[in-house]
């Protein structure tokens, strides 16, 4: 997905937090909030999951499935990139015996 549409995934996120019919946005929105995450980045985080489902809808040429919305919003938060907040160290490699 590319960056340039972020804003406005985001954009239909703020419309999903205040809608009716998408209460379950503003509850994923509300989790990640109590588990500490910024605004700014729930809802970037939850147009993410908008933007992976509107690509399956223009790559598979569908419908939108709110049952996949949902499961990849249940999945939230997203781990942290190396180099963000949780600091620069590298994730240990499994090796098998």
């Amino acid at each position: 997905m590319s960056d340039d549409l972020l804003p406005d995934l985001i954009a239909a996120v703020e419309q999903q937090l205040t809608s009716p019919q998408t209460r379950y946005v503003a509850k994923t929105f509300e989790r990640l909030l109590k588990l500490g995450m910024e605004p700014s980045e729930a809802k970037s985080q939850i147009a993410l999951c908008l933007g992976e489902e509107m690509e399956r809808i223009l790559t598979k040429r569908r419908a939108f499935d709110e049952k996949a919305y949902r499961a990849s919003l249940a999945s939230l938060p997203m781990p942290e990139e190396p180099g963000e907040d949780a600091g620069d160290f590298p994730v240990p490699i499994e090796r098998a015996p």
